[in-house]
């Protein structure tokens, strides 16, 4: 017969009246019908923590799978195209620094980091930093040095829009994102719309600047 561990007199016979305690014995009762489990990556089978497989990049909103040949960086923009230009920026890194405080002493500024271009194609473009254990190699690599050490494997990800223009999605980075020297992150996985000339801050000193050609 369940009784209370705290030794009181109880009529009930799943939580004691008194003080509340679940009493020695009883079943315990289930707060409600068990959560089924995350829906599987269907490339690599890793559980589903957003929008995006935090492995491969698989959108489980649009089906449109990661991984693919390694992408060929630095190609020539194309008249009415849309491009990324990647720098190294010392303001963003000086913000950055200022946020840190302390824990920024390990950081350094790379004193080489020439820009870098990449044309935006296909229906998602991916920035983050190659995974060689995974066979991951994001169309933005941010590995290539100076590799920066703030970006996530998979930390931003920008979406081409039926208008001809793109959107900008954080599916969970672990130092989120910012626009146009904003220090206040993006929401995770909401898409954000994106105009020529908008600047992407990620990591500990990247910008990335969209221009249409």
């Amino acid at each position: 017969m369940p009784h209370c561990p705290n030794g009181h007199s109880s009529a009930a016979e799943d939580y004691c009246d008194v003080c509340g305690e679940l009493m020695a014995g009883a079943a315990s009762t289930a707060s409600g019908p068990a959560e089924p489990p995350p829906e599987p990556c269907p490339v690599d089978g890793t559980p589903r923590s957003g929008r995006f497989c935090e492995t491969c990049g698989y959108d489980f909103e649009t089906g449109n799978r990661g991984g693919g040949p390694p992408p060929q960086p630095a190609r020539p923009a194309v008249s009415g195209g849309w491009s990324a230009v990647v720098s190294a920026d010392r303001e963003y890194f000086a913000t950055v620094v200022a946020e840190m405080g302390p824990d920024a002493a390990a950081l350094t500024f790379p004193p080489y980091a020439p820009d870098r271009r990449y044309l935006l194609v296909g229906p998602q473009v991916r920035i983050g930093r190659r995974s060689l254990s995974r066979g991951f190699v994001p169309e933005i690599d941010l590995s290539i040095p100076p590799a920066d050490p703030g970006v996530s494997h998979i930390h931003a990800v920008l979406l081409a829009r039926p208008d001809g223009g793109w959107a900008l999605v954080d599916p969970g980075s672990t130092n989120g994102t910012t626009i146009n020297g904003s220090t206040e992150p993006i929401a995770c996985n909401v898409e954000v719309p994106l105009k020529n000339g908008d600047r992407i801050h990620v990591g500990a000193w990247t910008t990335i600047t969209l221009r249409k050609e």
